[in-house]
């Protein structure tokens, strides 16, 4: 595996940058900016980027299975924002609430959340006002499925971050940022549960496992928050290869590009002191590597 080369360095100065994924039909990438309140999607045959604002902190989404009786309507996300769960379409603006099952808990938030392969939306939360680690409730993990049905899969976490899925859907990672740990666990892709949890990965001080996808091989890859790292890991959790980021923050990765072999990554601005952007000055941009191996095709939301 060779060290993989920056090809592209979007200037987009994102606050909090993270979600990224590729989109096949469409031949693009789109990621959100959280803090920023902003949805972008980037052409890069054309160079073109396209943004738009969003009703509120919009923190993961994914691509709703298109329609061939409707091939040509604007492309609709599910989407976790801040509160809650929604159907999304940028381009005219429409918000469909799905649900809000933490509004009983003010002080948390969305976070991380990805599509798995049944088609299922995934979305987990995480303490954003007060301890994180102070509730035994704290946090928790919820999955969106196409009969309209919510329910909390894991209980009990600070930051909700890094979900992913080996190629075979047998194995589930999901990192508690807060704790600095990265767990693997048992999962059986029919009813969605998680089993077996242990160790995956541990977190330098100071850093912690942010967004995460997974390649052909089944291979993790996960941007190292404050480490200014995306780290590979093999599903036995070596480390295989790590990759210094030009700035401090990555935020989420994923595979794209014609062959799936670019590596996308996000990253952000948030509490840097005007000394560390100055030394970042690429702090918030998108950042474009090419690399040797190739990710997995992105899951469309089946609802």
């Amino acid at each position: 595996m060779r060290q993989p080369e920056c090809i592209k360095s979007l200037p987009v100065g994102n606050v909090l940058g993270e979600g990224v994924l590729w989109h096949p039909d469409q031949q693009s990438l789109w990621w959100t900016d959280i803090l920023g309140c902003r949805l972008y999607r980037y052409h890069p045959d054309s160079d073109s980027l396209t943004e738009w604002s969003t009703p509120e902190r919009l923190t993961a989404f994914g691509i709703v299975a298109p329609s061939q009786a409707i091939s040509q309507a604007p492309q609709t996300l599910i989407a976790s924002f801040d509160k809650g769960f929604a159907l999304y379409t940028p381009e005219t603006g429409d918000c469909h609430w799905l649900a809000h099952p933490e509004a009983h808990k003010p002080g948390n938030r969305f976070n991380d959340g990805k599509v798995d392969r049944q088609g299922r939306f995934w979305a987990g939360t995480m303490v954003e006002a007060g301890d994180p680690l102070a509730d035994e409730d704290g946090a928790a993990l919820y999955c969106w499925t196409a009969d309209g049905d919510v329910q909390p899969h894991l209980r009990g976490l600070g930051i909700s971050n890094g979900l992913c899925w080996s190629p075979d859907s047998r194995t589930a990672y999901l990192s508690d940022s807060a704790r600095g740990v990265y767990y693997a666990y048992d999962f059986d892709a029919h009813s969605g549960s998680f089993s077996n949890r242990r160790v995956f990965a541990l977190a330098p001080e100071g850093t912690g496992h942010d967004g995460s996808c997974v390649d052909a091989e089944g291979n993790v890859w996960n941007a190292l928050f404050g480490g200014g790292q995306v780290v590979c890991y093999s599903p036995e959790g070596e480390v295989l290869l790590e990759l210094e980021v030009p700035v401090s923050q990555p935020t989420c990765v994923a595979f794209g590009g014609p062959d799936l072999s670019w590596l996308l990554v996000t990253t952000a601005r948030v509490n840097l002191s005007e000394a560390q952007l100055a030394r970042e000055p690429e702090a918030g941009n998108l950042l474009i590597y090419q690399t040797d191996v190739k990710g997995l095709p992105v899951d469309f939301f089946r609802g």
